[in-house]
């Protein structure tokens, strides 16, 4: 098992980029300490396999990625991720067709199913997370309010789970659920694929 890194909790000493360390600072112990549990679990997996993983993130600002390197050592299972707040983002990178955001919306189940298969496909990943939703304050519907999350979660025989969830809270809280979530989820993904 890898051990929590005291620097975690004390950004101060400048070892961290600056975007972590504000990262840093909107997080409690408490929260920090369960992303690093999680991504621990999620990195001591992939190496005990042999594999990798990525993320494609929209409403969360590669906060999963940014939990996941939090492991020493992540370098050996995670390679890279896709930060991807518009549409034409989501389409060059991860090569999401504009068809299904006419067809569902960017928060969909279908654009995070397509999110995650293409971020797997472009990063040559063995698994990926994606995440699609409405943060807020802003940006909500009737049929899809703020907190309205979907996640993909792929996995190397090419199946894909997805979820959507309805979150509470400020734009902090649901980004912090929403990156939870989604490494819970995944944590339970690797560990059932032996």
């Amino acid at each position: 098992m890898i051990s929590s890194p005291s620097i975690l909790h004390h950004p101060s000493t400048g070892s961290c980029s600056r975007r972590g360390e504000k990262l840093i600072r909107m997080l409690s112990d408490s929260e920090l300490d369960s992303l690093f549990e999680l991504s621990s679990g999620i990195g001591d997996s992939l190496v005990a396999k042999g594999q990798t993983i990525t993320a494609v993130e929209s409403c969360t600002a590669g906060g999963v990625a940014f939990a996941l390197t939090m492991v020493p050592g992540s370098s050996e299972w995670f390679h890279c991720s896709f930060v991807t707040y518009t549409n034409q983002a989501k389409t060059d990178l991860v090569g999401i067709p504009e068809e299904l955001f006419i067809a569902h919306g960017a928060v969909s189940l279908e654009v995070a199913a397509a999110m995650s298969q293409g971020a797997q496909k472009a990063a040559l990943a063995d698994y990926s997370i994606a995440i699609t939703g409405i943060a807020g304050p802003g940006g909500g519907s009737s049929d899809k309010p703020v907190g309205t999350v979907c996640f993909g979660w792929a996995a190397p025989d090419s199946a894909v789970s997805v979820e959507r969830m309805l979150f509470a809270g400020d734009r902090k809280s649901i980004r912090i659920q929403s990156i939870h979530h989604a490494l819970v989820r995944m944590l339970a993904i690797v560990k059932q694929d032996r």
